[in-house]
């Protein structure tokens, strides 16, 4: 199936670090500073944000690879940001740009790769596999 989509199709999230997107909350270290899971997960909301909208009817996307970097500790109460920007299609395999950045600049960014599935198909087999 062609899904048409266009390269360079994006999104944006931003949110405020709180206590609970800290690097303490999620257990992934010991401080309170964004956590690189709140980080990524900023991305992939980004990724299917991207592309959600144009894919057809009982249609989805679900991640299936991220290679990102956090370079930044960001403290509790700065705002971030992430982008994603669709840069490959191939079939129903998907290739985005991501990128993270706090109110002093860039805090992450890497790669995310996504697949899209028809979202009944993919439950019922979820489910069958028991």
């Amino acid at each position: 199936m062609d899904f048409n989509l266009s390269i360079g199709l994006s999104a944006m999230e931003t949110q405020r670090v709180t206590a609970n997107t800290t690097a303490l909350h999620y257990g992934s270290g010991l401080v309170e500073v964004f956590a690189t899971p709140a980080m990524i997960a900023m991305m992939e909301k980004a990724a299917l944000n991207a592309v959600q909208q144009k894919l057809p009817e009982g249609y989805n996307t679900v991640g299936v690879e991220i290679s990102v970097t956090h370079t930044k500790a960001t403290p509790k109460g700065m705002k971030v940001k992430s982008e994603a920007t669709l840069k490959e299609v191939n079939g129903n395999k998907l290739l985005f740009e991501v990128m993270a950045w706090d109110e002093e600049g860039v805090i992450g960014k890497g790669t995310h790769r996504r697949s899209i599935i028809e979202t009944e198909k993919f439950m019922s087999r979820i489910r069958n596999n028991k």
